[in-house]
């Protein structure tokens, strides 16, 4: 099960920390590898980071490269978001994934496992 939180309204060039809990058993529980999307009303599921948990190397989407940071926290089992210079254009529900299956480290369908998103608005 994955836990999303963090979310809420913030100006533009302010920032948000979301967070992601992971609990269960299987790959949910030591996932390999976690990922940030988000999707804005009208459009497709867009990749915004990735973290190895092992190696915790990460990866990046252009959109937010310099501006958001994913970080783990393996005692808690958890991975964060950092947003900071948010934008309007950064509005979205914000879900984070594992169960990484293949494929493009950024790419939705890499991932089996979901949270239920946290609406970030920047107005």
């Amino acid at each position: 099960q994955l836990v999303e939180s963090g979310g809420g309204s913030v100006r533009p060039g302010g920032s948000l920390t979301l967070s992601c809990a992971v609990s269960g058993s299987g790959d949910t529980a030591s996932p390999y590898c976690m990922a940030w999307f988000r999707q804005a009303s009208g459009k497709e599921r867009e990749g915004l980071a990735a973290i190895d948990r092992a190696d915790r190397s990460t990866n990046y989407a252009d959109s937010v490269k310099g501006r958001f940071t994913i970080s783990q926290d393996n005692n808690k089992n958890t991975i964060y978001l950092q947003m900071n210079d948010l934008k309007p254009e950064d509005t979205a529900t914000y879900y984070c994934a594992t169960g990484y299956v293949g494929g493009a480290l950024l790419g939705p369908q890499s991932y089996r496992y979901w949270g239920q998103g946290t609406q970030v608005t920047v107005s």
